[in-house]
């Protein structure tokens, strides 16, 4: 059974009696997951974006969009324009691919993990979670990368409150 049919069949029933929704359109659901790596060195290393966007491409199986800085900060040396960041939007059939393959892979892979702290919910029900290492996803290959680089996971829910999130993301990780 792949994670959208579990969800759809087994986790929304549960979330209905749970939250006490009259209407099966109320439960909320996972929209979108953004994966972002900032690359500050990439102001004096040119060849680091291209590398973080290769790994990041590889762990989401999506080519990556490279963020620009947005406004000239002179202390760090950064120009409006200059390359900060490469981030990957996933959405539908890859969102689930990849939410699956961080619940059963990469989160059982952390170093000292003991659950997802609830104060990582935003009050709008969404989760994020801060990686130190890209090394821990099957991808990519030890003595292939040049430097370990930490990256941000955000899963966005359309949960209207941080309760709904909680038991959403409960529901989700308590199941497989």
């Amino acid at each position: 059974m792949t994670f959208k049919d579990h969800f759809n069949n087994e986790v929304r029933k549960k979330l209905i009696s749970e939250l006490h929704l009259p209407n099966m359109m109320q439960v909320p659901k996972v929209i979108k997951i953004i994966v972002n790596v900032g690359a500050g060195e990439a102001v004096t290393n040119k060849g680091a974006i291209e590398k973080i966007q290769e790994q990041l491409g590889l762990i989401t199986g999506q080519k990556p969009v490279i963020t620009k800085a947005r406004k000239s900060v002179s202390a760090f040396k950064i120009r409006k324009g200059l390359p900060i960041g490469v981030k990957v939007t996933l959405r539908s059939a890859k969102m689930y691919n990849f939410l699956e393959k961080f619940i059963k892979v990469i989160i059982p892979r952390l170093r000292d993990f003991r659950g997802i702290d609830p104060k990582s919910i935003d009050p709008h029900g969404n989760l994020n979670i801060g990686l130190s290492e890209q090394t821990i996803f099957p991808e990519i290959e030890f003595d292939k990368i040049d430097k370990i680089r930490g990256l941000e996971v955000t899963i966005v829910t359309n949960a209207r409150d941080m309760n709904k999130g909680k038991k959403l993301f409960e529901q989700q990780m308590q199941e497989i």
